[in-house]
């Protein structure tokens, strides 16, 4: 049996909203975006959502709207997609990593607090693979320096932190949705917030900075203005068709992917080589990605834990990524050292997990990772 780290889901409502748009022939930015945005915050509980081409095209207009540019800082978690980093230097900053928690994998407050200098700009905590972030102290420190926190909640689209939900609590919060994430499109990104100034700029940013949207162009009226640079970040209406379809089953697929969550934990909870994932009281975590840590108690390696995985045809594969050690970081940090960052790139293992596994292909994953690891 072969069991992928992960599929699309999308059923025939998904598939005849696209089809809808195509036949309507309007293709580009337009009222089904807007209903995608609308759909968005209404869910999470924000003011405002825009709408654009990816996760990491949201955290870079994000950064650009609240002024983010040379000689600042933006404090991020080397532990995350390079993405993460990488908007940073789109914006001429420095990126400044903080090491996390290895329980949860997020980012810790107290190396926050010391990587904090006058040339902080912003705070980006990333919502590791499904876990809201410690939102409340990074908050607290973020005021207390005067800067804003931008939420990469790029896998956390229905999670909770303390009752409300991801989206609604971070000044500006910015999701994917790549196929990998909870819900797709297909590829694109949104940003919730409830300042409504920073939104209309970044729409103005997401459309070559225009004054008025793609759609209202196309309605006449007047020539456009440009007053700033802007960029080629819009989502299309054939891509957010798609999204307000998924946007109805959300809260199902989360239960699902918690339910089979929950069914590793609980085959998993007697294998001292596997560190299991951990979700405070006051988070939830909808396992965008069920990440476990090999630990040094294996008798295998984490690479090799993979290799063998994979021969048995599970879609297993490494971790999240320390960033501060790729090539294209090594010099920018050199002489950082973040012990809890390394211990989970080094040891973390993915396995799949999607809606729709059944439960023979659960089992499979289960009875490979036993016969691999020990406790079966």
């Amino acid at each position: 049996m072969k069991v992928p780290i992960t599929k699309v889901e999308l059923d025939e409502r998904e598939v005849e909203a696209a089809a809808a748009v195509l036949r309507s022939g309007w293709v580009m930015q337009g009222p089904q975006v807007e209903a995608f945005e609308r759909a968005v915050a209404a869910y999470v509980g924000s003011r405002d959502a825009v709408a654009v081409s990816s996760g990491t095209a949201a955290l870079h207009l994000a950064l650009l709207a609240l002024g983010v540019g040379a000689g600042d800082e933006v404090i991020v978690p080397s532990l995350s997609f390079i993405a993460s980093a990488n908007v940073v230097l789109y914006c001429g900053a420095t990126p400044v990593f903080a090491d996390v928690d290895p329980d949860t994998y997020n980012i810790d407050p107290a190396h926050v607090k010391r990587a904090m200098t006058s040339r902080t700009k912003a705070v980006m905590p990333v919502d590791q693979v499904g876990l809201p972030a410690d939102l409340g102290p990074l908050m607290d420190l973020a005021r207390e320096q005067g800067v804003p926190v931008v939420e990469d909640a790029a896998c956390a689209l229905g999670a909770t932190y303390r009752g409300a939900r991801v989206g609604s609590i971070a000044p500006v919060s910015c999701f994917s949705f790549h196929p990998r994430k909870v819900i797709t499109t297909g590829e694109g990104g949104l940003i919730t917030t409830d300042d409504v100034a920073l939104a209309a700029r970044v729409r103005s940013l997401r459309s070559h900075g225009a004054s008025r949207s793609t759609f209202e162009r196309e309605k006449g009226g007047g020539a456009d203005v440009f007053a700033d640079l802007g960029y080629n970040f819009r989502m299309t209406d054939l891509q957010a068709a798609i999204g307000v379809e998924q946007m109805k089953k959300l809260d199902g697929l989360i239960a699902r992917r918690r339910a089979l969550a929950e069914r590793y934990n609980a085959a998993f909870a007697a294998v001292p080589a596997l560190h299991l994932p951990t979700a405070p009281p006051d988070r939830t975590h909808i396992y965008q990605t069920y990440m476990v840590r090999v630990t040094p108690r294996a008798r295998h390696s984490r690479d090799e834990t993979v290799a063998a995985l994979q021969a048995l045809g599970i879609g297993a594969k490494a971790g999240v990524q320390a960033i501060h050690t790729e090539p294209l970081y090594r010099e920018r940090a050199a002489g950082v050292s973040l012990p809890g960052t390394e211990q989970v790139a080094r040891e973390g293992l993915i396995l799949p997990l999607f809606p729709s596994m059944t439960e023979a292909e659960q089992a499979h994953v289960i009875d490979g990772v036993m016969a691999t690891l020990g406790g079966r």
